[in-house]
């Protein structure tokens, strides 16, 4: 093990735990509110929310304090808010909660952040395995044969089956254990949802992977060191979806973060 790796590791472990209990970081989440094309009230919030063609529409009172990023003042009136997947993403605040309508499958929802969440007061970090080498260890990446989008159906967090886009599989050697994985591909990078045979007893019941995009011969590095907490580990709204068929490893992967600790 070298120091810089090590060091490297702790950088990163250090960052995710300030990321996620930021203000307005993933333990902040208190809501994922799913909207529909008639106006309605979203509890706790000011205002009628809706859908239409462009996105989330929100119809309030200036007194009511509600404010669109960028725009002096605010809403007094109807207002349109470009969800998360619009290059032009809008967010608003109302005191310290930050408000982010989303996109997923078509479907809109606004997000409710508030820094006061139980599940960020309660934060005690994250418990991990130790860095350990053995577990970095190249990986080559096969993309599927069909250029087109592809996609597997796999259940949710939230109990819905939804398509989880793929890319191609990784094949690598760990523990001993020759074995695949199937991936999805995002700009630079490549990443994977895996459960092992820690899953659910010493560690979440799945995690997240990111692996450097392949070279032009498919190499990269599966670093399970970095295997990560999914989001909906830190707060029960987000929709996180589960390992793909023959993403379950049947030894145990004793590397990565664990669990969301407590005070």
């Amino acid at each position: 093990m070298t120091a810089t790796a090590a060091e490297d590791w702790k950088h990163w472990s250090d960052n995710r735990a300030a990321a996620v209990s930021a203000p307005h970081g993933q333990l902040a989440l208190t809501g994922t509110h799913w909207l529909e094309p008639e106006p309605a009230r979203i509890p706790g919030l000011p205002g009628q929310w809706w859908t239409d063609a462009e996105g989330v529409r929100l119809r309030a009172e200036a007194a009511e304090g509600v404010t669109v990023h960028g725009v002096d003042g605010p809403v007094d009136g109807e207002v349109l808010l470009r969800p998360d997947t619009d290059p032009a993403a809008d967010r608003a605040t109302l005191g310290d909660l930050l408000l982010v309508p989303i996109e997923r499958e078509g479907e809109l929802a606004l997000r409710v952040f508030d820094p006061a969440a139980p599940t960020r007061t309660a934060f005690a970090g994250i418990s991990a395995y130790p860095y350990s080498p053995e577990w970095a260890v190249p990986a080559v990446f096969t993309p599927f044969e069909d250029t087109g989008d592809q996609s597997v159906l796999v259940p949710n967090a939230d109990g819905k089956e939804r398509p989880l886009a793929v890319a191609g599989q990784i094949a690598f050697t760990v523990a001993g254990e020759h074995r695949t994985l199937t991936v999805s591909g995002s700009g630079d990078r490549l990443s994977g949802v895996i459960a092992d045979a820690t899953s659910g007893i010493d560690t979440y019941r799945f995690r997240f992977i990111a692996l450097p995009a392949p070279d032009a011969d498919g190499h990269t590095v599966l670093d399970l060191n970095r295997a990560y907490l999914p989001p909906c580990a830190f707060a029960d709204h987000f929709i996180c979806p589960f390992p793909p068929p023959g993403n379950r490893l049947d030894f145990a992967v004793e590397a990565g973060e664990k669990q969301v600790l407590t005070r």
